[in-house]
């Protein structure tokens, strides 16, 4: 069975956002074969959705969630229908503090998962001010990041891209 397809989310299962399970989904309750990693925030805990009731948005209806927090999708001026997307169609990630999806160009980026340090050793000039910039970073914090840095470690660093533009951004998360 082929997975759904997520314009903000192409790759889920390399990103870790969907695993292979024998669980049932507890929106369908169909054992589709997959299910999400990350949470919904909902009222009630609820461990297993299958990526079809994520992408056709009957979880987030179902349960009254989102799966990633809309304010800094909002605040960032997106059409409220992109936020829609995001946060009730697409699945999230997993991060150490209150994940944050990037936008650029006036749409959501892509997420692209944990970067590689060799992403972070290539970000230079303007993009690694507007970096810095986002996350509140001083240039001596960056430099040991980058230094110790390791995929998956604290502090993460979560790789997102610009559907419109393809510019690379990164979003910075400590535990």
């Amino acid at each position: 069975m082929e997975l759904p397809i997520f314009k903000y989310h192409p790759d889920p299962i390399k990103t870790g956002a969907i695993e292979v399970t024998s669980a049932t989904c507890e929106c369908c309750g169909i054992a589709q074969g997959y299910r999400a990693t990350s949470t919904i925030y909902a009222e009630e805990e609820i461990k297993t959705i299958c990526p079809w009731c994520i992408a056709n948005g009957s979880a987030a209806e179902k349960f009254d969630g989102e799966f990633t927090d809309s304010h800094p999708l909002l605040k960032s001026g997106l059409d409220k229908t992109i936020v829609k997307e995001v946060c009730e169609r697409t699945p999230g990630f997993n991060s150490w503090q209150q994940e944050v999806w990037l936008s650029h160009c006036n749409d959501a980026c892509e997420f692209h998962g944990d970067a590689e340090k060799l992403d972070l050793l290539e970000i230079t000039g303007a993009t690694l001010k507007t970096v810095l910039e986002k996350q509140k970073i001083n240039q001596n914090l960056w430099q040991e990041i980058v230094a110790s840095y390791e995929k998956g470690g604290n502090p993460s660093v979560y790789k997102f891209k610009c559907r419109i533009c393809g510019m690379k951004t990164y979003a910075v998360d400590f535990a």
